[in-house]
């Protein structure tokens, strides 16, 4: 995954050949999606980045049909519907007259999950629709239904307006990581350790996020590896206003921070922002609630080269298991993979910081978590739990 991911996601769902290719198509002016009279041309989702005036860019996602037959079939419904949880907006797709259990689940879903969704009745100029039906399902689900045929050019303006009215506000608004607690002139110090799991040549995405923030907020920024910390705390006139760091070198760096003066991490930072801070708060401590033989799912939103520091894979669980002194397992999946366990035979689940993912995918990711009654952390409040500075690290945004 990348960082083209924060933008808002628009999902085509239906049946096959229901023509969700071929709105694909019309509403980008690129053949991006192959169109053919064969059922069962799209296999995986496709994905393609457009500008949408109003909102600006955002991912169109075209998916494999919900009827689709046989085990492989299944497969591809099963992707569909993951794609659906992950959308901002939904675009449900049908014809021929017929709106049945197949389309009536997809709107269920999205009201469950409360995804904003728009109806088209596609094909329009070979199929003309029942305005009976049309009239009943829009009375049944308080929403206007969208006649389209591709043929007609001009009916890109009216479905690209309804589109852009449909998204919600969060979808495309991104909120400042500091903004409600700096002041212009404060200056933040921020230590990133350049390791073997450091890209080469470049800050991982968080540290870059958090910069552009400060820039963004007329912050001053002082960066730093964590041998250089004490030097240029000791250089500085007046104390920062906060530090943040990796969360891997939090116990070294609390140590030379004088306490006065905020200390947090770029997890942490992300954490809050993508708005499940609540319930990282509250679960984080059940890591001491571990027993031997509990089993802990760490999420990754990413997909990197691992290492022999990876965070996920080798300090998290090596962390854990000193910490509790419980055999405990661990099971890392990386991006938006599905897990290969039921949730619930899992003890604690820790999600990364999730700077490649929106709040809606994050939270979806961990919905089923949080309804069945499973704890979640964050990987800088886990680490920062398990070395003692927990409180130290959340008190600057409490």
């Amino acid at each position: 995954m990348t960082p083209n991911e924060l933008k808002p996601r628009i999902g085509i769902f239906g049946r096959r050949n229901y023509g969700k290719s071929t709105l694909l198509n019309y509403l980008t002016e690129q053949e991006i999606s192959i169109v053919s009279p064969w059922a069962g041309t799209t296999t995986d989702p496709v994905k393609k980045t457009m500008e949408v005036r109003g909102v600006g860019p955002v991912v169109w996602i075209d998916t494999a049909g919900i009827d689709d037959e046989g085990s492989v079939g299944r497969m591809r419904i099963e992707k569909s519907l993951e794609v659906l949880s992950q959308v901002d907006l939904a675009l449900i797709l049908f014809t021929d007259n017929r709106f049945e259990a197949e389309e009536v689940s997809l709107v269920e879903r999205c009201r469950k999950k409360d995804i904003p969704f728009i109806l088209i009745y596609t094909q329009i100029d070979r199929i003309p629709c029942d305005d009976a039906l049309i009239e009943s399902i829009e009375s049944d689900y308080a929403t206007k239904v969208f006649r389209f045929t591709s043929k007609n050019p001009n009916l890109r303006e009216p479905l690209t307006t309804l589109i852009r009215e449909g998204l919600p506000e969060s979808a495309f608004l991104h909120k400042s990581l500091l903004g409600d607690i700096l002041h212009v002139g404060d200056v933040v110090v921020l230590v990133t350790p350049i390791d073997s799991a450091a890209p080469e040549g470049r800050m991982i995405l968080p540290q870059v996020q958090v910069l552009r923030d400060l820039l963004d907020n007329h912050a001053k920024a002082l960066v730093c590896q964590p041998d250089e910390l004490e030097a240029l705390l000791h250089e500085q006139k007046n104390m920062p206003r906060l530090v943040i760091t990796d969360s891997q070198v939090y116990d070294k760096v609390s140590k030379i921070v004088p306490e006065s003066v905020p200390l947090s991490s770029f997890s942490v930072v992300l954490a809050r922002a993508k708005g499940l801070f609540a319930d990282y708060i509250n679960g984080t401590p059940h890591i001491d609630k571990l027993k031997d033989g509990d089993r802990v799912l760490i999420l990754e939103s990413c997909t990197h080269n691992v290492t022999c520091e990876d965070i996920g894979r080798v300090k998290l669980p090596n962390l854990l298991s000193k910490h509790t002194g419980k055999r405990i397992s661990c099971d890392v999946v990386a991006g938006l993979s599905a897990l290969d366990r039921p949730i619930t035979d899992y003890a604690l689940v820790i999600q990364c910081g999730g700077c490649v993912i929106t709040p809606k995918q994050l939270a979806s990711r961990l919905a089923p978590a949080i309804d069945a009654g499973i704890p979640v952390s964050n990987y800088g409040l886990a680490i920062a739990y398990m070395t003692g500075i927990f409180q130290r690290a959340v008190n600057v945004f409490q």
